[in-house]
């Protein structure tokens, strides 16, 4: 069958009933197509011959208890998102009268200046509803955190990658269960391009041509290499001699996406050879490095 949304039910029925699934990606069946008249009798009978041919383009499909965990990271990574607006509201609020406090508003003492701005019936109305979501979003947020963070502790690959500095135990965990065996990744360009870290490139006749990054794959593991990539330029000597490198002759946005992409390819390389920080520091530009389970 081909990739598509919501259908893990059929998946888990289909494996509970001792048959083997094989998933593919939609767009490479699409492109191996070339008649416009779409039908789902057409679409059966160019998987099954593409099946018979041998040119299927299977993917890798995670186990239940995966995709489980994996609700843990998205939904709170759901709630962090609402929280994140609740707080620009307020910060808002505190700008239309002149008050600017930027992340010490969320100080005791900012807290206080918030509450004791004087607001119209219905700004404060506003204010008060929106504090009293944000206290609401703390105490969802605080216990999957404590969830997300023990799941980590119990991963060793998640461990493993908690050694690179700016990595925490949920980024650390996000990577684990979003790429899944990383030896389906012969070098770390693939792993790049997986996460949509690469750019868009329209090349012809010997002219190179590059946009924006392709932003395919998981949005939720590109942000949060993102912000651990930030992380790793204060605490990395090598990331931030790169960073502030590329700042020089790039803008500060490009300079960010390379290194999220940079601690992406490490992060791999991490799990290739099992080799923890700062160790893989020193092998994961080699050739010639010796891979875990490599024949």
């Amino acid at each position: 069958m081909e990739a598509t949304g919501n259908c893990h039910w059929l998946v888990d029925l289909l494996s509970e009933l001792g048959h083997e699934l094989w998933v593919g990606d939609a767009a490479q069946i699409r492109a191996s197509y070339v008649r416009q008249q779409k039908t789902d009798k057409r679409d059966a009978a160019h998987i099954l011959k593409l099946l018979v041919e041998g040119r299927f383009p299977r993917i890798w499909m995670p186990s239940s208890e995966v995709r489980d965990l994996r609700q843990l990271l998205l939904h709170r990574h759901k709630l962090v998102i609402i929280r994140a607006r609740v707080k620009n509201e307020l910060q808002h609020l505190c700008l239309n009268q002149g008050v600017q406090r930027k992340h010490k508003l969320w100080s005791r003492a900012g807290q206080q200046v918030l509450r004791e701005l004087p607001l119209k019936p219905w700004a404060a109305r506003r204010r008060e509803d929106l504090l009293r979501l944000m206290a609401m979003l703390d105490q969802q947020i605080e216990p999957l955190d404590q969830a997300v963070k023990a799941e980590a502790q119990r991963d060793k690959m998640a461990l493993l990658l908690q050694t690179q500095p700016g990595v925490g135990p949920i980024t650390a965990l996000a990577y684990v269960l979003t790429m899944g065996d990383v030896s389906r990744f012969p070098r770390g360009k693939q792993v790049a391009s997986y996460l949509g870290l690469i750019p868009r490139e329209h090349s012809s006749g010997g002219r190179q041509k590059l946009g924006a990054i392709t932003k395919q794959g998981n949005r939720m593991m590109r942000m949060l290499l993102v912000e651990a990539a930030q992380s790793a330029v204060r605490l990395d000597p090598q990331f931030r001699k790169k960073y502030l490198h590329r700042c020089h002759a790039k803008p500060k946005a490009v300079a960010k996406v390379a290194a999220a992409r940079k601690l992406a390819i490490r992060l791999y390389w991490m799990l290739r050879t099992q080799k923890p920080y700062p160790a893989v520091v020193r092998i994961e530009s080699s050739p010639r490095v010796p891979l875990v389970g490599a024949s």
